[in-house]
C-alpha cells in the first residue's frame, strides 16, 4: 500500500526538500501541502492522508491546536499526526504529544529518520528516538511540569506487559523491542495493544509519556 502524506509547515523551503525526500521512496506519496494550521486542518480533513506531518509554529492556527482538532482525545475517528520541531526541549512538543500527535520529528533528523518516522506513523506505530525521546520526557517530569495526574493501572499489567511498556518509553522500535526481550513480534504487539486497552491510551506515544510520568523508568 502506498502510505500518503500531508505536509503542513509555513516554509515553503521545508515543504518542499520534505515532499522530494518522500517522493524519491517507494511506497510514499505526498497528497496535499498545507501553509498554516487551518489549512491543515482542512486539507486533512478532506483527504484523510494516513499520515500527517504537523510543524509546531505556524500562521493562523498552531500546530498545537491543529493536531488536537485532527488527533485530540475528543476526535471520534482521529489522524495519525507527527510533530516536526527545530527544537527537542520544546514545550510546545510536549503539550503536541498530549494533543494527540503520535510522535515527533526534528527538522534536521535527516532523510532516513524523516521516511523511517512516516513509516512507522503509517503502520499504527511511532518512531521516537531515544536520546530525543527520553531527554524530553524525563526532562518534564523531573521538573515538575503541569500535567493530568498519572493513571494508577500500572499494578494492573503483567511483568511482561510492563516489560515492553519500558522498551517504549525508551523509544524503541518493535523490531528492537523483539531483539531485547526475545519475543516474537505478534506477542510484542499483543502485549502492547493489552498494555494500552488496560490504561486506556490510543498509541505508543502516550504510552511512553505515561511510563515517564508513573516512574516506571529512570
Amino acid at each position: 500500500m502506498t502510505i500518503r502524506v500531508l505536509l503542513a509547515d509555513d516554509q515553503e523551503l521545508v515543504r518542499t526538500g520534505f515532499r522530494l525526500i518522500l517522493q524519491a521512496q517507494q511506497g510514499i506519496e505526498v497528497v496535499g501541502e498545507a501553509a498554516d494550521g487551518g489549512q491543515a486542518v482542512r486539507l486533512a480533513t478532506e483527504l484523510r492522508p494516513d499520515v500527517t506531518l504537523m510543524d509546531v509554529s505556524m500562521p493562523v492556527l498552531d500546530g498545537l491546536e491543529a493536531t488536537r482538532r485532527l488527533a485530540g482525545p475528543d476526535v471520534a475517528d482521529p489522524l495519525r499526526v507527527v510533530v516536526v520541531t527545530t527544537y527537542d526541549l520544546d514545550e510546545n512538543v510536549y503539550a503536541a504529544l498530549r494533543a494527540g500527535a503520535c510522535g515527533f520529528l526534528l527538522k534536521d533528523s535527516g532523510p532516513h529518520f524523516l521516511i523511517e518516522a512516516v513509516q512507522a506513523a503509517a503502520k499504527g506505530d511511532s518512531l521516537l528516538a531515544p536520546s530525543v525521546t527520553t531527554r524530553l520526557l524525563k526532562h518534564f517530569t523531573d521538573d515538575g511540569a503541569a500535567r493530568p495526574a498519572r493513571r494508577t493501572a500500572s499494578a494492573d499489567l503483567t511483568p511482561r506487559e510492563l516489560d515492553v511498556v519500558r522498551e517504549v518509553a525508551h523509544g524503541r522500535t518493535n523490531a528492537e523491542i523483539c531483539e531485547s526481550l526475545s519475543l516474537s513480534a505478534t506477542t510484542v504487539k499483543a502485549h502492547l495493544t493489552s498494555a494500552q486497552r488496560k490504561i486506556g491510551l490510543r498509541n505508543r506515544t502516550e504510552v511512553a509519556v505515561w511510563a515517564w510520568e508513573s516512574r516506571l523508568v529512570r
